[in-house]
């Protein structure tokens, strides 16, 4: 196989870029891929900041991400970009991913997939047209444990599902900012850039799509109750969402940004008829197994813990008691992909393990989850169908 590094090109991710940073660790901490190109900001001044501030050569820095497109396809194979990174707010997502895709370029996009789940689709329609590899940074599929949680339901450990519970609670939005007091919160509570809904479009999407993969089951109806809590603010700030799966298992989504002083505690907890089980991300090294008539079972990530599965076992880096969180579950995602990138481009089948990262379907679902939500927390018949 070829073992060189894959070449990336990133849109936005400039000054002030939260996200941007995260994924440019994310995707340097295996050593496989290479920062070379970007266009990092929709201002022509702040990309060539942030490109000279990552020690990027001057040519490479491009004003925009129609001319990075433009000129990497004309550069030979072995010098353009093999993929572009999109950091954008989510109304930047659809354009640049549909023009990297027709120039030939694999995405790995943040989430959500969109701004709207007809935008989806239709990217949808062109990433199947392309044959082209697309990852959707949903990051936390990509804990160790939460993967080790999967094959527990999987394998049968837990039996007949009955009940998911998930909670995202966080408190930043407690109050009101500005956007020059908070550039994160300006964009995220801006319909025009954020979408239909906000703390549901921005982690509530997380919530349900922990919830669907670990479980293995798929949202079959749903029933929303958003709320608004600060005065003048026109998105969603909390909700709670009651959930009925395929197989008749109940259960229940809360998702809030006014939780006062709550940090990034992601919580599931699934019962089976069987088993239960629990994993919440400040502990996300943990994995709780309940049994009744039984003590509980703590499984602990760590590479040498060889009772864990080959998927935990493949997404760990270190000695169990060694912290690996979230930057690290964001780059499994990346060396996933990468890996099954480099695996597809020598003509090779990649291992099941890597394949094992987000992609165009979670994207397809967290777009009509969100569309579904807004739906049934403005209806009076509250009980909505999930559909694609």
């Amino acid at each position: 196989m070829d073992q060189r590094k894959l070449r990336m090109g990133m849109i936005g991710g400039g000054p002030g870029s939260f996200i941007g940073a995260v994924h440019r660790i994310a995707a340097n901490m295996d050593g496989k891929i290479e920062l070379v190109a970007g266009a990092f900001s929709s201002n022509a001044e702040k990309s060539a900041q942030a490109g000279a501030e990552l020690c990027l050569e001057s040519h490479r820095i491009y004003q925009s991400y129609d001319e990075m497109f433009e000129k990497e396809k004309q550069l030979p194979e072995d010098q353009r970009i093999d993929f572009v990174s999109i950091v954008t707010p989510n109304h930047v997502h659809f354009d640049p991913s549909i023009k990297a895709l027709k120039n030939g370029f694999h995405v790995v996009l943040d989430k959500p997939m969109t701004l709207t789940y007809e935008e989806a689709k239709e990217l949808n329609k062109v990433i199947e047209e392309t044959g082209l590899l697309f990852c959707l940074t949903h990051t936390y599929t990509g804990y160790p444990m939460v993967k080790e949680a999967r094959q527990l339901v999987a394998n049968g450990t837990l039996g007949n599902i009955r009940k998911v519970y998930v909670e995202y609670p966080q408190g930043w939005l407690w109050k009101d900012f500005s956007e020059e007091e908070n550039k994160q919160a300006g964009w995220r509570t801006d319909p025009k850039r954020s979408g239909v809904a906000g703390c549901m479009g921005d982690i509530g999407t997380h919530a349900m799509n922990l919830a669907e993969y670990v479980s293995g089951l798929k949202l079959d109806k749903l029933c929303a109750d958003l709320n608004t809590t600060l005065p003048g603010r026109v998105l969603d700030d909390d909700g709670i969402v009651l959930l009925k799966f395929d197989n008749g298992a109940s259960g229940v989504l809360m998702a809030s940004q006014i939780a006062t002083g709550a940090e990034n505690n992601l919580k599931i907890r699934i019962y089976g008829d069987k088993a239960g089980l629990e994993w919440q991300q400040e502990d996300a090294n943990s994995l709780i197994i309940r049994h009744p008539e039984q003590p509980d079972q703590i499984y602990r990530a760590g590479a040498n813990n060889s009772y864990l599965s080959s998927y935990a076992l493949a997404n760990s880096r270190t000695p169990a008691g060694h912290p690996e969180g979230y930057l690290e579950a964001f780059a499994n995602h990346y060396r996933n992909f990468a890996r099954t990138l480099l695996a597809q481009s020598n003509g090779q089948i990649p291992e099941k393990e890597w394949l094992d990262f987000p992609g165009t379907e979670d994207g397809l679902r967290g777009m009509a989850f969100i569309e579904h939500v807004v739906k049934s927390g403005q209806s009076e018949q509250k009980w909505t169908k999930f559909e694609l």
